[in-house]
């Protein structure tokens, strides 16, 4: 995968082809646009600040534990003093920037994708990316019996969650690398990609009608619970090992009227960065107890514990990185080109990290001026 390069204010990607209209989720994490109340209203009194409430939108996926954890410890509440905080769940990207552009939330996490096309689709006036949370958790997961190199990838039907999301274009990427031609929305070529929602990709592997598949946690590890084999972490892909998986997102209304709940959220979400990676262990039996709680199932360890190490939780958006995948999208042939100057405002984050005597992030030149 190239490298991704830093320039000022790239022109880039989004809402070209119809099929794509519903294709760029979060991360491929279900196609369904539907969303659900969390829990209750949160609040843990104290000064309240310009806002009564804060509406949150997250997934209930592991790479969303940023916002799992921090819910589920009373962290970022604990932040906002008696502002309530109101979370919801979604399944899919373009149903959280739907509820983003529509008021039902204010801030979300959400994945690099649906934040390209919601900032692009808009003409730049829906949402700021203002900070990181997830990054890595995808892998090309294999049939061992079948696939044995990267190579042996050739004529085999390999699955990714939807067209044109965010792993979908990774490996269209990587193919296009590799010299090898596939057809971007057929997913005919020299390799079958072949587009099958998460939940069902266990089953689509089980019968084998894939032999492998380019997916996010806990989907690989659910496929290596079942024989696969992870022939590429796609980290190792990306200067540093790091990519954007998720992304927080907020609209620019709310930010121009509550800037200091914003802050207050970043303040929760740095310091539930920092309790994650203090004890790891803890924060993943808090974050499966939060994914019990939203889809009345938790993980099993030979799933949790595999998928929980891939995934870094950290505070920088990564900016060069979602540069390069819209990048890699229009390359694709996926994508029109458009102006993402002014996705980011990351002079909130950068004020929280400063104050914490931590380093300040950068905005890949593509920042609100």
């Amino acid at each position: 995968m190239s490298a991704p390069r830093s320039t000022a204010r790239r022109a880039f990607a989004v809402a070209a082809l119809p099929l794509l209209a519903l294709a760029l989720t979060a991360c491929g994490y279900g196609s369904a646009a539907k969303d659900d109340a969390a829990k209750a209203d949160v609040s843990t009194g104290g000064k309240k600040l310009s806002a009564d409430t804060v509406k949150i939108g997250y997934f209930p996926n592991l790479t969303h534990a940023t916002a799992l954890v921090g819910i589920q410890e009373g962290i970022i509440a604990k932040e906002l003093g008696s502002t309530a905080l109101k979370p919801s769940t979604f399944n899919a990207g373009p149903s959280e920037i739907e509820a983003l552009n529509a008021g039902s939330i204010d801030i979300g996490f959400i994945g690099p994708s649906p934040a390209i096309n919601g900032f692009a689709t808009s003409k730049g006036k829906s949402l700021r990316i203002i900070g990181g949370s997830a990054s890595g958790g995808v892998k090309l997961v294999v049939n061992p019996s079948k696939i044995k190199t990267l190579d042996d990838l050739r004529g085999k039907k390999i699955a990714t969650p939807q067209l044109g999301n965010t792993q979908d274009v990774a490996f269209l990427n990587w193919i296009s690398e590799k010299g090898w031609k596939v057809d971007a929305n057929s997913g005919r070529g020299d390799v079958s990609v072949v587009r099958t929602d998460n939940k069902v990709t266990p089953d689509a592997y089980r019968s084998g009608s894939i032999d492998g598949a380019w997916v996010p946690e806990p989907t690989a590890s659910k496929l290596v619970a079942q024989g696969a084999k992870v022939l590429l972490d796609e980290s190792t892909l990306w200067p540093d090992n790091e990519f954007v998986i998720t992304n927080i997102i907020v609209s620019q209304k709310f930010l121009t009227e509550h800037p200091d709940v914003v802050e207050a959220v970043l303040r929760g979400t740095v310091a539930t960065n920092a309790w994650i990676n203090a004890d790891p262990d803890r924060a993943k039996t808090s974050a499966n107890t939060a994914l019990k709680q939203l889809s009345g199932k938790e993980l099993p360890a030979e799933v949790l514990d595999p998928a929980w190490k891939s995934i870094q939780f950290i505070d920088d958006p990564l900016a060069a990185t979602l540069d390069a995948e819209a990048r890699h999208a229009v390359q694709a042939g996926l994508l029109e080109r458009t102006d993402l100057g002014g996705i980011y405002d990351l002079k909130p984050l950068n004020k929280i990290l400063k104050a914490a005597g931590k380093p300040e992030v950068a905005d890949a030149g593509l920042g609100v001026k």
